[in-house]
């Protein structure tokens, strides 16, 4: 009785440990979002005092007004949502066709060509810079969206990710359909899709959230301001409008308030592919 006494204050004094940690994470990454609204909606005076105060007295939006009226903000954010939605979408199709082929079909050199792609997340990406940029002068593509779409239609990563979570899918489904007279892009579209929704929700959670803050790429190739997404208006925004800080704190607010959305969104199947994956 002692025994099992004991053991039951040892967990509850480790899942109190755990929790108390994941607490005190879960605050110091909440303060920064919590700051950075807060200021967005305080009068300059109010910016100014000292000491600071996460209380509002006289809360305002005349920095979003300021800010959708002195710059075009609505023009940079459909080039985010653009780029990173289209890019989103083009990641979900190839990687998974390539992660359905890679995992259930063989042919030569298949394991060979899988390792290399895989040896290929090695070389840091800094490394293909000056080549990418010279390759979008040759096409012509410099200050476009084919520019800031079409290198990033694919990746490595995910065809990682879909192999691995395809495998776990049972042959006999695939043989199954091969049977009843389903071509290969049939069996891909409505037997392997419907089984990897966890994997492609967690696919396109890493992917969108990636393009959206995407920076030093969109800075090499975009040159016009009517081109620019939201990371590089941000910091063209903290360039013209530094002292404005509300007005800057506003522009971060809107940049930040679709990557919630979209995690928000797909948490659940996110959750669920992450705990599928591991396993």
């Amino acid at each position: 009785m002692e025994i099992s006494d004991s053991r039951r204050f040892q967990d509850v004094a480790i899942k109190s440990v755990v929790y108390a940690f994941l607490i005190f994470g879960a605050i110091s990454v909440a303060i920064p979002y919590a700051w950075m609204f807060v200021t967005s909606v305080k009068p300059v005076e109010e910016i100014q005092s000292y000491p600071p105060s996460f209380i509002v007295k006289n809360p305002t939006l005349v920095p979003y007004k300021d800010l959708f009226r002195l710059v075009p903000m609505m023009r940079y954010i459909w080039n985010s949502i653009y780029v990173s939605s289209v890019v989103t979408v083009a990641n979900l199709f190839f990687c998974s066709l390539a992660g359905y082929a890679f995992a259930k079909h063989r042919f030569f050199g298949r394991d060979k060509i899988f390792f290399i792609l895989l040896g290929s997340i090695m070389i840091p990406w800094q490394v293909n810079l000056i080549p990418g940029f010279i390759l979008m002068i040759k096409l012509g593509w410099l200050d476009s969206y084919k520019a800031l779409i079409v290198p990033a239609m694919a990746g490595v990563f995910g065809v990682f990710l879909c192999r691995q979570f395809i495998m776990s899918v049972p042959d006999d489904l695939v043989d199954a359909a091969k049977i009843d007279g389903c071509g290969e892009f049939t069996i891909y579209r409505l037997v392997i899709l419907p089984l990897i929704k966890p994997v492609l929700a967690t696919l396109a959670i890493f992917t969108f959230l990636q393009q959206w803050n995407s920076f030093i790429w969109p800075l090499i190739v975009i040159s016009s301001g009517e081109m620019r997404t939201l990371p590089l208006a941000l910091s063209v925004l903290n360039g013209q409008f530094g002292t404005r800080f509300a007005m800057v704190m506003a522009g971060a607010v809107v940049a930040t308030t679709p990557m919630l959305v979209v995690f928000l969104f797909f948490q659940r199947y996110f959750m669920k592919g992450i705990t599928m994956i591991g396993y």
